[in-house]
């Protein structure tokens, strides 16, 4: 197989939308509830940064967000499995493991490149609404919900569930382009779930900053609390009462789910009809908020197969997912909007193994494009088997003419602060977008040994989900993605309010990047909320214009705007004050503050693979 190198690698060193929506009727911020930082910027604990190197293989290789999933996935790649196989295996140890993040009971989206036809496939796995849903599903007393408790308590009421479609869309992957058996790649999670697994420390933050499990003196959540979560996830004192989290280091075992895990490897089907169906809707309609959600809702859930959404970057034809996601049509016009611009000459100074430091010019053009596209994602993007893109497709939006007239909007010299959206061929009146994203979500990047690749995103939404277990996994809140309102005070209908059957909008941006000739040249993506799609074009800029290696554009310091302050990840910068002072100086609102993604990243260097597993989370890059 053929590998491409990078013009400059550095081997040798080697709660915006949220609070806004959430918070004007309540001044107790997510924050101040919890104790990790946990609020729209951060939807996860981070474990602290950690410098890592970048990891080279020659042959395969696996980046997730766990160890255990990444030792899972390395070893399906080692014993002949492809790149498909490893990512079953590492998604059902990563819904054991890392359950505030994703699993079983959410859904998501993967990239898969086929080597041998050069072919880049989507599949979507997203969660869909129940068939009953209606645009003011959760308002109360006609209002939409408000404040920091409305919102938590659409996320923790019943009808915060859709179907879930992570299994489904696995399986429709696995039955195209799969090598080893489905029901061996369970074996892995299995073994985990019965013989058990140690907490991890960002496990016990996790829990420990949730504002609803392990209740005691300090923290007594007045939300609704599930007893099945509750029970597994805090250990009891001599009364019976919930007290603590489960302690790092703490064995944890899961017989519930190992028993769910046997049933599904024997037949998927199982897991959307009969009792665990019927299991999913007790447990909804028994919340005080009681679900809509029908066995007959999830019987007919179907995962989708469809074309990516692909544009060209200095050279590189760089794909994504389409809607019902809006990371791939976003991340394309950040860079549509960039290309204009010779990104170059604002190289980061001071390169090191945390890829140096941003400019403060690289931090004005790359937040100017992103909040040109973030002004079209709020108004256009939605499930298109619902609203139309305008134009009917995603190439009006992502035609490099638009792009053109967005990037001259930019004012070299000052921030244009909050951009409004554009109007693309073909676009439609819609009202902007009013819906709080706080999810919970994980990561993958991986490489086989025949240069197949997959680059997965998935989620339960919301840290924990809807806190709702059932048959030893959480239920996800992705339904609470739509919209809070579904219409402007004018009527005007918004593109992703909530219908039956529609899918919610998403940020899932999970990227492959090809070089000239179409052979594999990267895969990334990141967990991170809104904030996921500035993650990933961030690391693609690092890449692809800064000539930084997978490790360094992974471990660059995040930065950028979903349409509001400028924001710079805390702690990062030798300078802080001065690169703060010249932005401002441009008109920019800077906020500097913990931003936690979670990216994994390969990059085919010549002949080697060359990994970067984000140093803010616990994940690793394994490979040979």
């Amino acid at each position: 197989m053929m590998k491409r190198k990078l013009s400059r690698i550095f081997l040798a060193t080697s709660a915006v939308m949220m609070l806004a929506s959430c918070n004007d009727s309540d001044e107790t911020s997510v924050e101040a509830l919890v104790n990790c930082e946990i609020d729209q910027a951060n939807p996860e604990c981070a474990s602290g940064f950690e410098e890592r190197t970048a990891v080279i293989a020659n042959d395969y290789m696996a980046v997730t967000n766990n160890p255990l999933a990444t030792d899972a996935a390395y070893d399906v790649l080692k014993n002949g499995g492809n790149a498909i196989d490893a990512a079953i295996a590492a998604q059902m140890v990563l819904t054991l493991v890392e359950p505030q993040s994703s699993g079983i009971g959410g859904g998501g989206f993967m990239l898969y490149y086929d080597a041998d036809t050069k072919n880049i496939v989507h599949f979507d796995g997203r969660e869909t609404a129940p068939s009953a849903a209606t645009g003011d599903m959760f308002y109360v007393d006609g209002v939409a919900p408000s404040g920091y408790n409305g919102f938590f308590q659409k996320v923790l009421g019943g009808k915060s569930t859709g179907v879930p479609g992570t299994l489904k869309m696995l399986k429709k992957a696995h039955d195209e382009y799969g090598t080893k058996v489905w029901s061996d790649l369970f074996t892995p999670a299995i073994s985990l779930a019965e013989e058990g697994f140690e907490v991890s420390e960002r496990l016990e933050a996790s829990i420990e900053g949730d504002v609803v499990f392990c209740k005691d003196s300090d923290n007594a959540s007045d939300f609704y609390v599930d007893p099945d979560a509750n029970s597994y996830f805090c250990l009891t004192d001599e009364s019976g009462e919930y007290t603590i989290p489960l302690p790092a280091g703490y064995l944890l075992k899961n017989q519930p789910l190992a028993d769910t895990f046997k049933d599904v490897a024997n037949d998927v089907e199982l897991f959307y009809t009969g009792t665990y169906a019927t299991n999913i809707v007790t447990k909804l309609s028994q919340n005080p908020i009681p679900g809509i959600l029908t066995t007959d809702d999830i019987a007919n859930y179907e995962a989708i197969k469809n074309e990516p959404v692909c544009s060209v970057y200095r050279g590189y034809t760089v794909c994504g997912t389409p809607p019902p996601s809006s990371g791939g049509i976003t991340v394309a016009q950040i860079l549509g909007i960039l290309e204009n611009h010779d990104m170059s000459q604002w190289l980061p100074t001071d390169i090191d193994l945390n890829g140096g430091q941003p400019t403060a010019n690289g931090i004005h053009w790359f937040s100017e494009a992103a909040r040109l596209a973030y002004a079209d994602r709020g108004l256009y993007i939605a499930d298109t088997d619902f609203v139309a893109l305008p134009g009917g497709s995603w190439e009006s939006m992502i035609d490099p003419a638009y792009l053109t007239e967005r990037f001259r909007l930019i004012d070299a010299q000052s921030s244009m602060g909050t951009a409004e959206a554009g109007k693309p061929a073909g676009a439609e009146n819609w009202s902007p977008d009013q819906s709080p994203n706080l999810p919970s979500t994980t990561h993958m990047s991986i490489v086989d040994k025949e240069g197949n690749v997959v680059s997965m995103t998935s989620s339960i939404e919301t840290g924990f989900g809807s806190h709702q277990m059932v048959d030893g996994y959480l239920l996800n809140n992705q339904l609470t993605d739509f919209s809070t309102e579904y219409q402007s005070a004018d009527g005007t209908l918004i593109a992703n309010r909530v219908e039956g059957g529609k899918r919610p909008r998403s940020s899932m941006a999970p990227t492959i990047v090809l070089d000239a000739d179409g052979q594999f040249f990267m895969a990334t993506g990141s967990p991170g909320g809104s904030t996921i799609i500035t993650y990933v074009a961030k690391t693609l800029v690092g890449v692809l214009d800064w000539g930084l290696d997978a490790q360094q554009a992974t471990s660059l310091v995040n930065f950028g705007s979903t349409n509001g302050s400028t924001f710079i990840e805390e702690e990062r910068l030798t300078d802080e004050a001065t690169i703060v002072s010249e932005l401002e100086a441009m008109n920019h609102t800077v906020d500097v503050t913990s931003r936690v993604s979670g990216i994994a990243t390969i990059v085919s260097d010549n002949d080697v693979f060359v990994g970067g597993a984000d140093p803010r989370r616990e994940g690793v890059a394994k490979g040979e």
